[in-house]
């Protein structure tokens, strides 16, 4: 594994932290890369320590590593890190997610966190961005090591990708994408790797009235996020990613999160504002539900004047005691 050595992500370097390039595995045997930031005044006694994830496409370069470093200088150790078959991650073929395996990078954080002598193993707790936010309550429902979750502008992907947004996906437009995704699995077989899906982003706006679209590309495909090894950025998924998510629903057991504590932050503004709202309808108290005015779905990726980062704090304060 090549790790770049050099500072290259989307937001300056904090001169009261220390950072570090890290690697560790999951139980499938796939390496993952991380970014590992802690205070740099600390003391000797173990830290609470968070594991830090998303958006989906996204790298650690972006909004996870901002995140990271931001909860570090607040005294955590804090873990920004590629999900499995992207950014600088293992894991074949690239640019494919999976809700089994990305689900289980959040517990392998876990598990690398558990055995640094600077952390308090009994003090760690989860921050899922977009769609690794349902993948980080997944985590939380399952492993009862992760003491408390934070999520922003959560997705559901296995919902978004069954159902279609606001849940307006057919049973004919269902049945139709799943006999194009089944079918394309013989051709991949036939050529004997998968073939990449449509460009995610555009490479210009020209023509593009989705505002949605024009929200991910001012963030993506501009200086203020762009990063080489995004699949946001610059790339595609593979024609069969939504496969598995069509039928393994997320967020069944979210409820067997109780009694650890659960934040959901959204923008008042976001099209994505209904997935966390029904999160925090299933889910099991204590929860709380943050609706952030005047912000949309990427303000919370980027936007430090909007993303409740002393909130944030105080609730891990509060439940990593």
């Amino acid at each position: 594994m090549r790790l770049t050595k050099a500072w290259d992500k989307t937001f300056p370097k904090s001169d009261k932290v220390d950072h570090r390039k890290v690697v560790f595995r999951n139980r499938y045997g796939i390496e993952l890369a991380g970014d590992l930031y802690l205070p740099r005044e600390r003391g000797r006694r173990p830290l609470a320590a968070l594991a830090i994830m998303g958006p989906f496409g996204a790298v650690k370069e972006q909004s996870s590593g901002l995140y990271a470093q931001t909860m570090a200088e607040r005294g955590y150790v804090a873990l920004a890190f590629d999900p499995s078959f992207t950014g600088e991650s293992g894991g074949e073929p690239r640019n494919v997610a999976s809700p089994d395996i990305n689900t289980e990078d959040f517990s392998a954080a876990v598990d690398y966190l558990g055995l640094q002598p600077f952390v308090d193993r009994e003090r760690i707790g989860i921050v899922g961005i977009c769609g690794f936010a349902g993948m980080g309550l997944n985590a939380a429902a399952v492993d009862k090591r992760i003491k408390a979750v934070v999520t922003t502008s959560m997705y559901d992907m296995s919902r978004v990708m069954a159902r279609g947004y606001y849940d307006k996906l057919s049973a004919e437009e269902r049945a139709q994408r799943l006999e194009q995704m089944s079918r394309q699995r013989w051709a991949d077989a036939e050529r004997g790797s998968p073939a990449p899906g449509p460009r995610i982003l555009p490479e210009t706006l020209d023509g593009v009235t989705d505002p949605v679209a024009r929200m991910y590309f001012d963030y993506y495909r501009t200086p203020r996020g762009f990063h080489e090894r995004s699949p946001n950025s610059n790339g595609s998924w593979t024609a069969t990613n939504a496969l598995s998510f069509m039928n393994m629903p997320l967020l069944t057991y979210i409820e067997e999160i109780a009694p650890r504590p659960i934040l959901l932050i959204a923008g008042e503004n976001a099209h994505s504002r209904y997935f966390s709202e029904d999160a925090y309808k299933a889910a099991g108290k204590p929860k709380q539900l943050m609706i952030i005015k005047d912000a949309d779905h990427v303000d919370l990726y980027d936007r430090v004047d909007k993303i409740p980062f002393e909130t944030i704090a105080r609730f891990f304060d509060a439940n990593l005691k």
